[in-house]
């Protein structure tokens, strides 16, 4: 799969099949991504790699939480600005309107939109996921720097026939992800990735991008 083929079919999978993804496979994804660039070399990202049983157990304590009603744990950063002004706004409920279409869900039911979000946290059923954290004194570029750096991943993990769906959702139950991680004091978990190998019966809608001349200026001959 050539690079351009990767970046265009990588999206965020919302259906997994249980078939488990190698754990050699995953060791050559990360090892490669880990020459994704970083400002002067200092990888600022730490991730934990979970399958199997442990990762059926966090699965379990997240799902059960988010079912009983729990209140959220405190962000430890800010996903969106309160107000999003346009077009990020516009873009942002286009997205949603789509995804819950797809789904057959109607704007008002909220209880099948709650059911449908409860499914971040059971990793849409892939059999594999990481949580990617870095650390709280790091700034703005550095995090700028995690992003290309999972970026990287899904592109590797396309080109071994795998799918991938970032989640910042994680951060929202960060207490629980970490009472199984135990990730150092002093680091920020920043979002979970599902991975795995699509359901293809699982029904979704490709979300569009905006045209070129929106996000992209050309200057010169």
């Amino acid at each position: 799969m050539d690079v351009y083929e990767a970046v265009k079919s990588r999206r965020s999978v919302r259906g997994f099949k249980d078939e488990p993804v190698k754990r050699e496979v995953l060791e050559r994804v990360l090892s490669a991504a880990a020459w994704s660039p970083s400002g002067s070399n200092i990888q600022p990202w730490n991730t934990y790699v979970m399958t199997g049983a442990s990762l059926a157990e966090l699965k379990t304590s997240a799902v059960e939480r988010v079912a009983h009603g729990d209140p959220w744990d405190k962000r430890q950063y800010e996903m969106y600005p309160h107000e999003l002004k346009p077009p990020y706004g516009e873009r942002r409920s286009a997205f949603g309107k789509e995804r819950y279409s797809a789904l057959g869900i109607a704007r008002e039911d909220w209880e099948a939109r709650q059911r449908a979000a409860i499914a971040n946290w059971n990793c849409f059923g892939a059999p594999a996921a990481l949580f990617c954290y870095i650390d709280r004194d790091l700034g703005l570029p550095q995090w700028a720097d995690v992003g290309m750096y999972l970026q990287t991943i899904m592109l590797l993990l396309r080109a071994e026939g795998l799918h991938s769906c970032p989640q910042m959702a994680w951060s929202q139950v960060r207490e629980t992800v970490a009472e199984v991680l135990s990730p150092p004091d002093g680091l920020i978990l920043f979002c979970g990735m599902s991975i795995g190998y699509e359901d293809p019966t699982v029904s979704y809608a490709r979300t569009g991008r905006a045209a070129l001349g929106e996000t992209v200026t050309f200057l010169g001959d």
